[in-house]
């Protein structure tokens, strides 16, 4: 098990980006949750078995995580594992 917090610029809100994230997620059977930043960012913080995880990254990095998204930049900080129950899409700012 490892835990990323990612984060994500470029044209990642209003795109569908956090509904297709979510979706991959639960599909891998990821936990944690992703949400959208007041400065257009989007923060993700998921974790699961290190090949799902990287298949998580793998998809933002080849851009098919979201067909209408451009995402310019992508940050993954590897952090300590938390007790999530699921995968969420959080509304917090």
């Amino acid at each position: 098990m490892i835990n990323y917090h990612i984060l994500v610029s470029g044209v990642v809100q209003g795109v569908g980006f956090r509904w297709s994230t979510y979706q991959l997620a639960k599909q891998l059977g990821l936990t944690g949750f992703v949400k959208n930043l007041p400065n257009g960012q989007v923060y993700i913080e998921a974790q699961g078995p290190s090949k799902n995880m990287h298949q998580l990254v793998r998809a933002l990095k080849d851009g098919s995580i979201a067909p209408y998204a451009r995402i310019e930049h992508y940050e993954v900080t590897p952090a300590n594992l938390s007790d999530y129950a699921n995968f969420s899409i959080s509304t917090d700012w």
